[in-house]
């Protein structure tokens, strides 16, 4: 069975994924479609929503997965990645410019799913000791 934290990992992934798409493909979509940027997709507080489920999926997922295979290293690509993300959704326009934003929300996105990439694969190597441990 695989643990519960894996499949959150898998989550976060694709979110960090959709994160990314929408960075990089927003733009030309408004261009081709004047309609889109009047729905949500092109709303500020898509960030910041999408922020609001990242957080608490990313930690539940990452302190889950470091319960079980005690390596913390993933934690700091996964905290760099949050405080970008967030840096980007608070700040990101009025600070960093309309690129400025995209490139820390692009980089933090990327940083998040590395982590949970990480902690994906840390995760099923524990799985797999712990079975080959208990066969001995």
């Amino acid at each position: 069975m695989i643990p519960l934290s894996m499949n959150i990992d898998r989550a976060a992934i694709g979110l960090s994924l959709a994160c990314a798409i929408h960075c990089l493909l927003l733009p030309l979509a408004v261009v081709m479609l004047p309609a889109l940027a009047g729905t949500a997709f092109g709303d500020e507080r898509f960030h910041q929503w999408m922020l609001l489920v990242v957080i608490p999926t990313s930690a539940f997922a990452l302190t889950m997965g470091c319960r079980r295979h005690r390596n913390f290293g993933v934690l700091i690509p996964a905290l760099a990645g949050l405080a970008l993300l967030t840096l980007a959704v608070l700040f990101g326009h009025d600070l960093l410019g309309d690129d400025g934003e995209k490139i820390a929300s692009l980089t933090g996105a990327l940083l998040i799913a590395i982590s949970h990439l990480r902690n994906h694969t840390l995760c099923r190597r524990s799985q797999c000791d712990d079975c080959d441990t208990r066969n001995e």
